[in-house]
């Protein structure tokens, strides 16, 4: 390892959660960090048949014993965050930097109210945009300014800084997918910032000497949710026909759905430096390779077009989902 980032490559929805759980499982890694923007998105972890659906806490909770912590860059609802803390049982484990963003009620009620970005941006209601104006004002009450948060709080880039001077295997998990970055996705269809791989680290205060490895984590077609271009997207009738309808974990809303688009997932892997990619859902494109844990065990339709993946976009195909369990993938890095 020591150090990797994990970034989604088109517009989120793409399975970061399996991954990220899969890696700090591997790896026993003593650190997942969060970074990204805040509760507006969320990551799904299937671990031994429960589902976790998290928006706040590290999808890499169920690697026992590994701390988990929150980044400066990152927005904080109470509320949500406790409510995760309480199902995932980690209080014992989580740490918040003192200058994570804190949202609260007027800023749900400004970013639901707004015409603008609810119709035509698509916002999830969160409040993480007017939090971010804030925060760019200099007002946005912080983390250490919460009394039911100052048992968490810590020193995020310190701890992860002195872990990394040890050697410890650390993973940072980025949010949503690099097309909905504030600058370097499909302007207005946009987050509130930059969730590229670089805007993660800095999220959580380590620079770009520290990386080892980048994961640039795409589904085997692209969705999306909300307002904004999707090349060759299909109708709702093709997409349940396909198998690729699907809801949003976060705003209960229907993924627009389209097939995988090498000409993005090549600029993704440019904007993020990617060194590995992770192929998820590669079982809703291919049924018959659902639960396949190894390479050979795939049909010949499947690994063609992994095969084509990685001709195209000149980086290795390191991971492969074939279902939604944590243990339902194919590590191509294992010999």
């Amino acid at each position: 390892m020591p150090l990797t980032v994990v970034v989604g490559g088109f517009f989120g929805d793409c399975g970061k959660g399996k991954i990220i759980s899969h890696l700090a499982l591997r790896d026993k890694v003593k650190i997942v960090a969060r970074g990204g923007v805040g509760p507006n998105a969320g990551h799904t972890v299937i671990h031994e048949g429960v589902a976790y659906r998290l928006r706040q806490i590290p999808s890499g909770f169920i690697q026992q014993g590994a701390r988990l912590l929150i980044g400066p860059g990152v927005l904080v609802s109470p509320g949500i965050l406790l409510e995760e803390v309480k199902l995932t049982n980690t209080r014992d484990r989580l740490g918040l930097d003192r200058q994570v963003g804190i949202i609260e009620e007027k800023h749900i009620d400004e970013d639901t109210k707004s015409a603008y970005l609810k119709k035509r941006i698509g916002t999830t209601g969160t409040g993480c945009g007017p939090a971010q104006q804030e925060r760019a004002k200099r007002t946005l009450k912080v983390g250490q300014e919460v009394d039911v948060l100052k048992d968490f709080l810590t020193d995020v880039p310190l701890e992860i800084n002195e872990a990394l001077e040890k050697e410890r295997n650390i993973l940072l998990e980025g949010t949503q997918g690099t097309y909905l970055s504030l600058y370097h996705g499909t302007y207005p269809y946009v987050t509130s910032k930059d969730i590229t791989a670089s805007a993660i680290c800095a999220d959580v205060g380590v620079g770009p000497k520290r990386v080892d490895d980048v994961v640039v984590v795409f589904k085997a077609y692209v969705t999306r949710v909300g307002g904004g271009p999707l090349e060759n997207e299909l109708s709702e009738k093709e997409a349940k026909r396909k198998g690729w309808y699907e809801i949003a974990t976060v705003t209960r809303r229907v993924r627009r759905s389209a097939p995988f688009n090498f000409d993005l997932a090549r600029r993704a892997i440019m904007l993020n430096s990617g060194t590995k990619i992770a192929l998820t859902k590669l079982d809703v494109v291919f049924p018959k390779d659902r639960a396949k844990t190894k390479w050979v065990e795939l049909s010949a339709e499947a690994r063609k077009f992994v095969a084509r993946v990685e001709e195209e976009i000149k980086t290795p195909v390191a991971f492969i989902g074939t279902g939604p369990g944590s243990h339902q993938i194919i590590d191509r890095t294992i010999v």
